[in-house]
């Protein structure tokens, strides 16, 4: 029974040492909350490293066979892989460019040759488990070249990926010598998801621009499938949340804390030590707030709660002496016997205890400087079980563009934080049950095990789709139907495309005229009345009337833009208008500019941007800046960009291959009908035929074509054999 795979860096339980005995501590984490719905079930398994050195022996068996009772299977790193592979690559390499902290970053080769190491050593033990038709899903930075590792040994395996920190700007990931196999290693995946629009936007243009794969609509064109990018907000189990709220020692433990703190306004703050999360900054808009509304003393207290992390790293000891320096500071400049202005807890605390905090806080500070998503702010919001309480919230995670009732803040600006401070502490009860509510109803309703749902779903969903774009050879039993049925028909409808499929692509457009035999083959077709032979082609009208204007065909010219049935003039399905091309066309000479050997086509209602003479790599390079560029441009003019074989097209949005066929199969009834064509363009074609059509794509990629030949020459081939 075919099963699904979690596979991620850390199990959702640790292994922790008490008194020499190895004991296994579940985690609170909102993860292993959420995927606890999959991988408890069935056979399905996680996969993880346990969060400790264990030596081989006795002990790694122990652990072994514990965890595969609870349906999961660890993976052990040695002590040089958790320094170089996890503190090392992940930590010190790839945290500070995603959370765009560059300086802090170290490109260290034996890092990365660990990185590397690791990612194989984890695809190694997943194979062991591995059975036709599983889903594979892979969590997080620390396991970015996984997917394609594993995609090269099962090439039909469905494979899901989830970034849960925030993916970076192209202008900052470039920074990454390792960049292209990184972004290679995640694009092995069916899909990829992130917590928001911006990651995924991100990511795509790297991808373009790095990577040199097009994408349209969040869907990256890769040779041999279609994979697809797209955002999955996570959010928390929120039942888990208000119940713990709602418990008897969750409520004993408030009116312990409020009893020790006394008659306070309480804004609480909850971190892991990392420079991402903005401590120092929150503390000194504290401190200013306490300078500019001085009647707040003695009346408002910060609860800063910090969870101990990575603190042997030097860059982590000096964030926690800069912390405690500024809490000394604010406590000895503003205390007094009666009143601390901060209490400040540098540890762990339980979920009762963090639930009390949350119940008796008045304003949650989430300030972090930048977040995949954060969900701390989500446990507050559903935490509120009287619904009283404020969030301020930092624009920069992801959360905030679900949480817009929150007061959202830039957390470089300290002045607004101590602006959102006041206006937080002093928000009258209404609003603030007012605010509460909304946040609270988005909760509920897109929690955790919903978006578990979401991602599992789009995953089937997608790997569907490829199944159905899979094409067969076209072989000779199948050639040998072909010719059957085409005996049988009475009337007959080709759209052949041009060129990549009846010619070979030339260096310039104007060489890649048709041969002998070509002119030979078409005139043979096109000699049988009951066949009507349609080229259609991204060719301007004037090459295809020059050029096979003395054979009795039907053209489809430009995409689609002009119409000529046989003995008739040329035409256009719709009207429309070259105005635009002087904008576009100034982009255009630019990058021709830029780029020896390129040059410009001008059709008459498109434009193409040819690249097939420039030096390998700098065209591609190229292709993708002036995709993007133009993609931004004719966002708002109805064009279409079209990435061919060594082009790039631009048009109007409103015709296509497609619709024009679609013009013929209305106008001409047929009982057979073949289309064949090779690029993203003839997808339209395609997808225009009628269901019993006979659909060939030229090449090995993906497509909604049911057949495939290798090269014009087979192509050719195979049409002698139906004259």
């Amino acid at each position: 029974m075919p099963k699904t795979i979690i596979v991620s860096n850390r199990l959702p339980v640790k292994v922790i040492k008490e008194d020499g005995n190895l004991i296994l501590k579940g985690s609170e984490g909102g993860l292993a909350t959420g995927l606890g719905s999959i991988y408890k079930e069935g056979n399905n398994l996680w996969i993880g490293w346990p969060g400790l050195l264990i030596n081989q022996g006795i002990e790694r068996i122990n652990i072994t066979e514990r965890l595969k009772k609870e349906n999961m299977h660890p993976i052990f790193l040695t002590q040089d892989e958790i320094k170089n592979y996890y503190e090392g690559f992940s930590n010190e390499t790839l945290w500070p460019i995603f959370h765009y902290f560059s300086q802090y970053s170290e490109y260290n080769e034996t890092y990365w040759e660990y990185y590397v190491k690791v990612n194989q050593k984890f695809c190694d033990e997943v194979e062991n488990f591995i059975e036709p038709g599983d889903t594979l899903w892979i969590h997080d930075y620390q396991l970015l070249l996984m997917p394609e590792m594993l995609r090269k040994k099962f090439p039909e395996l469905s494979i899901g990926f989830f970034l849960h920190i925030p993916f970076p700007s192209y202008e900052m990931f470039r920074l990454l010598p390792w960049r292209r196999e990184l972004l290679n290693g995640m694009l092995g995946s069916d899909l990829v998801g992130f917590h928001t629009y911006d990651d995924m936007r991100h990511f795509l243009s790297s991808v373009s621009r790095l990577a040199g794969f097009g994408y349209t609509a969040g869907q990256v064109n890769m040779p041999d499938r279609k994979v697809i990018v797209d955002a999955f907000p996570m959010g928390i189990d929120y039942q888990k949340y208000a119940d713990a709220a709602a418990s008897p020692e969750t409520i004993e433990r408030e009116a312990r804390y409020r009893t020790s703190l006394g008659d306070q306004q309480l804004i609480l703050s909850i971190d892991r030590l990392d420079y991402s999360k903005g401590i120092p900054q929150r503390l000194m808009s504290f401190e200013k707030f306490l300078h500019e509304y001085p009647e707040f003393k003695e009346k408002v207290s910060l609860v800063m709660l910090v969870v101990p992390s990575r603190d042997r790293v030097t860059r982590y000891q000096e964030l926690k002496e800069e912390v405690d320096l500024l809490v000394g500071r604010i406590n000895g400049q503003f205390g007094r016997i009666n009143w601390t202005p901060i209490h400040y807890f540098y540890r762990s605390l339980p979920l009762e205890a963090l639930s009390g905090f949350y119940r008796m806080a008045h304003v949650a500070l989430v300030t972090p400087m930048r977040d995949g998503m954060n969900l701390v702010c989500k446990e507050f919001i559903a935490s509120k079980l009287d619904k009283k309480g404020v969030l301020i919230l930092s624009e920069m995670c992801g959360a905030s563009k679900e949480l817009s009732e929150a007061i959202l803040i830039n957390p470089n600006d300290i002045n607004a934080m101590v602006q959102a401070l006041h206006r937080a502490l002093t928000m009258p009860e209404e609003e603030q049950i007012a605010h509460i509510e909304v946040m609270q109803k988005s909760l509920k309703r897109y929690n955790i095990h919903h978006w578990v749902s979401m991602f599992m779903k789009r995953l089937e969903e997608i790997k569907t789709s490829q199944k159905s774009l899979a094409t067969k050879y076209l072989d000779q039993p199948t050639i040998d139907v072909v010719k059957k049925k085409l005996k049988k028909a009475k009337k007959r409808l080709f759209f052949l495309d041009y060129d990549g499929t009846l010619m070979p692509f030339s260096d310039t457009p104007e060489k890649a005229v048709p041969d002998k035999e070509l002119l030979q083959l078409l005139e043979a077709l096109a000699a049988d009345k009951k066949n009507q032979i349609v080229i259609i082609s991204g060719r301007d009208r004037k090459s295809l009337e020059g050029w096979l204007g003395h054979l009795n065909l039907d053209f489809i010219g430009e995409h689609g833009v002009w119409l000529k049935e046989r003995g008739s003039n040329w035409r256009t399905l719709t009207k429309l208008s070259g105005k635009w091309k002087n904008e576009i066309r100034s982009v255009l000479e630019l990058y021709v500019n830029r780029t020896p050997g390129s040059f410009i086509e001008e059709k008459d209602y498109s434009l193409v941007w040819h690249h097939r003479k420039v030096e390998t790599g700098l065209g591609e390079l190229r292709t993708r800046e002036l995709s993007s560029h133009l993609k931004y441009l004719s966002s708002n003019m109805n064009l279409q960009v079209l990435e061919g074989d060594m082009v790039v097209e631009i048009k109007s949005a409103r015709v296509n291959k497609g619709r024009a066929a679609h013009q013929w199969i209305e106008d001409f009834p047929s009982d057979f009908i073949m289309a064949i064509g090779d690029d993203w363009t003839d997808e339209d074609t395609f997808k225009a035929m009628p269901e019993d059509s006979w659909t060939i794509k030229v090449g090995s990629s993906s497509s909604a074509a049911k057949y495939n030949l290798n090269s014009p020459a087979e192509v050719k081939d195979f049409l002698s054999k139906l004259c």
